[in-house]
């Protein structure tokens, strides 16, 4: 289908604060903490947070110990619900958990693929996706990067007291013009903050303007059309869990491409890198980002699908969306040749089996850089560059 000439794209993005992410984070501060002691646990944990009430549930099989209720409420208290006035907070919130091992027939699954083939097998089946595209530095889409962007400009705010009213909970969307598939222009910057009662609206959007929107988003693509929405309700005072349920995995498309990318439908965190779920994103990205920064095309989504218990992906798939500077066939030929997606290959070669997960659910799982985060080098691609 042929694309059109001008387009609009919009992708949001969630503050740390906000109730799904805080489940986010705390199933992940758990995984990190078991794998911290114990690299080949296995965990699938989620959260769900209401006022005054986190409960975890999910299956955990370990050698190690760890106090579920202290991370809980350790994490809860650096996202910065301290006060009990917000309706949930670290200090009185109740904790409850339910935690059994994990499946005998999952682990069978998993396990007997190791035995037999040598090869740990795929802890579920599945389809993962993942995007490059040079709009960015990250190689990231350009809506999706500027409303975390914001959100995570909107923390550092907030936690240095530089903006001392600021609550925990927020959101963000960007709007992006797009021309001939190349952004030109924001069009539209949405920005809902969680505030103290006191503060008022015309302050609110002076500050936010000037101390998060400004400083984020680039001048050249900012005009005087450029609409600016801050709060448009006029009021966001009661927020979190004492405002709106939050559950793990509701993210997703916050969590990979908003939406610009296609997802597979499976949430990452809470999740050992066993489960292809994560650890297949994580390479699909890594795939498809060096196929970028080597020059064989402009944009880029790679698809791998598992079995549960096999170690080969049952897809291995390249779309470069007529950008290919040569044949797709020797790209995917290429790929295969240069990249191990069995899920052992893939825990190997991204070093998967440390305590860097919390950070993923915090910041953004894709176009951070850092130590732990191995899936965005693009060390493979001055091996790509044969075709050229």
């Amino acid at each position: 289908m042929k694309r059109r000439a001008r387009r609009e794209f919009t992708s949001e993005a969630v503050c740390m604060g906000h109730p799904d992410k805080i489940c986010d984070q705390i199933s992940d501060a758990i995984l990190d903490a078991i794998i911290a002691h114990d690299p080949t646990a296995r965990v699938a944990v989620e959260t769900m947070v209401k006022t005054g009430m986190a409960i975890v549930a999910g299956e955990i099989t370990t050698k190690t110990y760890v106090e579920i209720p202290d991370i809980v409420r350790q994490t809860i208290k650096e996202i910065g619900y301290t006060d009990a006035r917000m309706g949930f907070d670290y200090e009185t919130c109740a904790v409850l958990t339910c935690i059994q091992k994990q499946s005998s027939d999952i682990a069978m699954g998993v396990d007997e693929a190791k035995k037999h083939h040598k090869k740990l097998g795929a802890g579920d089946q599945g389809i993962m996706f993942g995007y490059a595209c040079r709009e960015t530095p990250e190689l990231m889409p350009m809506p999706i990067m500027l409303a975390r962007k914001l959100v995570n400009r909107a923390a550092t705010v907030r936690q240095k007291n530089i903006l001392s009213y600021l609550r925990p909970d927020g959101k963000s969307q960007v709007t992006i013009d797009y021309q001939d598939d190349q952004p030109v222009r924001v069009n539209t910057v949405i920005l809902s903050l969680q505030h103290n009662p006191e503060i008022k609206q015309g302050r609110l959007r002076k500050d936010l303007i000037r101390t998060i929107i400004l400083p984020t988003i680039p001048k050249h693509l900012m005009d005087k059309k450029t609409r600016i929405l801050i709060n448009p309700t006029g009021r966001f005072v009661f927020g979190g869990p004492y405002a709106d349920c939050g559950v793990t995995g509701r993210k997703v498309v916050v969590d990979t491409y908003g939406s610009m990318g296609t997802h597979g439908g499976g949430c990452f965190s809470g999740k050992d890198p066993t489960k292809v779920d994560r650890s297949a994103s994580y390479m699909a990205r890594y795939v498809a980002k060096n196929i970028v920064a080597s020059g064989l095309a402009d944009r880029v989504e790679v698809q791998l699908a598992y079995a549960i218990g096999v170690s080969e992906p049952v897809t291995v798939d390249v779309e470069t969306f007529g950008t290919a500077k040569t044949d797709e066939e020797k790209i995917i030929k290429l790929v295969k040749s240069h990249f191990d997606f069995t899920p052992g290959g893939i825990i190997h070669h991204l070093h998967l089996r440390r305590p860097i997960y919390k950070h993923t659910a915090r910041f953004g799982h894709f176009g951070v850089t850092g130590p732990g985060y191995t899936w965005e080098k693009t060390d493979k691609s001055f091996k790509l560059q044969v075709l050229l």
